[in-house]
């Protein structure tokens, strides 16, 4: 038997086509309709959503779903529910995996295992050098014929610029965007928080804003000479988002991401030493952050993501310097960048929306972020106005390593679908 769902009376808001009206929404065989059929034979359903908005499923481009090799941390199961909760029916697995994915036989692996065990969509990046050591090109063309979505060293950085060259290239042949962790080693060597006021009172090593933006320097020109697209991910700098910008109004191919935390916390927050703060790229300054708003409101920064970064209690819970970079995410970052975006003026709710739906999916070619009719129907319904407090313990991330437990924020999902399959709601948690 087939199933219908009417999602009733919310405000529908599908940046895909501008639209954002009060309306009601069908889905019938895993498909957005016009219309349900004359078919007996189909369920349907109604789901009230009066006061809520409908919109097209969210897409984090950022997320570390740690299996194959690191599964006490995170599975792609367990990720996948993370993503779920937190209203994403779509996500970009990044590649540092044991065995990093540099070669078709793990992309092949991984995409079965998706199919096998996650509640949404999963897609997969590829490496850019073989065994993200940044010596060797990895077979980018034969990576992208496997399934990846882009190329990425994501937690290392390609430090030899010629090789950085050579990869835009053969990227472009292959259509595949380049997304590049832009860290200097360098000048960040031993750094575990940002070099500045704080670093020096807490007597930890710190880790320079240069040390970013020498890349993203570095990565503008290489982009303007080659013609690749180039993301960057994980901008945290007042001269990251400058250098952004002003390579876009030359109208070089290149982007930038910020993700939920470097809007919401400073490095005063290491004042505790707690390692549930240390994150790579570090936490940097409230101007910093006041850099990246201005950025996100004017377009420089059209890109949201997570960076969800699993890691066991044990790992973290070490001396602050000893302790592994990296939190979860995808179970808070819509309420923190309706909070910080939405709630203060930043930005719109559909602006917002349309960051994490159609501008990630054109970005890396994916057939999502739509509520048109005919599409597949992944729908991620939201309550902007609900305020909520974050406890760790009730996260389907098998991690716990977040900085905001206990923290209140507002906005969240409510109910998330993947391909006409209800698979989370927030009264009954997941529910295949």
């Amino acid at each position: 038997m087939g199933r219908a769902f009417l999602f009733k009376g919310g405000r529908v808001i599908n940046p895909a086509d501008g639209e954002d009206a009060v309306r009601d929404l069908l889905v019938e065989d895993g498909y957005i309709v016009a219309e349900f059929s004359a078919d007996a034979a189909v369920e349907h359903v109604v789901v009230n959503v009066g006061g809520q908005v409908v919109a097209p499923g969210l897409i984090d481009i950022h997320v570390h779903l740690r299996e194959p090799g690191q599964t006490a941390k995170e599975t792609i199961a367990s990720g996948s529910r993370a993503a779920a909760a937190g209203g994403f029916t779509s996500v970009v697995a990044m590649p540092n995996t044991t065995p990093p994915v540099d070669n078709t036989a793990t992309v092949g692996w991984l995409l079965q295992r998706a199919r096998e065990t996650a509640v949404v969509n999963v897609f997969p990046t590829g490496c850019i050098s073989q065994g993200q050591a940044g010596e060797l090109l990895a077979p980018i063309g034969s990576l992208k014929k496997a399934g990846v979505v882009a190329i990425t060293d994501d937690g290392r950085c390609i430090q030899n610029n010629e090789l950085m060259r050579r990869a835009l290239e053969y990227a472009r042949m292959f259509d595949l965007v380049v997304m590049d962790h832009c860290q200097d080693y360098a000048l960040t060597a031993g750094g575990v928080m940002h070099e500045g006021y704080w670093s020096t009172v807490l007597g930890l090593k710190g880790w320079p804003a240069l040390g970013e933006e020498l890349v993203i320097a570095r990565d503008v020109l290489l982009a303007e000479l080659t013609g690749c697209r180039v993301h960057c991910q994980h901008v945290t700098t007042a001269g990251g988002a400058r250098l952004l910008r002003e390579a876009k109004r030359r109208g070089v191919n290149i982007s930038g991401e910020v993700c939920a935390h470097h809007l919401a916390l400073t490095d005063a927050a290491l004042q505790g030493y707690d390692a549930n703060f240390k994150m790579n790229p570090p936490l940097r300054t409230a101007r910093d952050i006041e850099a990246l708003l201005a950025g996100v409101a004017d377009g420089t920064l059209e890109y949201l993501a997570s960076d969800h970064a699993p890691h066991a209690n044990y790992e973290k819970e070490v001396e602050f310097a000893d302790a592994p970079f990296g939190i979860v995410g995808l179970e808070t970052e819509f309420a923190i960048f309706n909070t910080k975006l939405v709630q203060t003026g930043v930005r719109t709710l559909p602006q917002v929306i349309e960051s994490l739906t159609v501008r990630p999916a054109r970005l890396l070619g994916l057939p999502k972020g739509t509520l048109a009719v005919g599409a597949v129907a992944d729908v991620t319904v939201l309550d902007p106005g609900a305020r909520w407090t974050v406890d760790r313990d009730k996260f389907q991330s098998k991690s716990r390593n977040t900085p905001f437990h206990g923290t209140e924020w507002t906005g969240r999902a409510t109910l998330t679908m993947v391909g006409g399959k209800i698979v989370w709601t927030l009264a009954d948690g997941i529910l295949v």
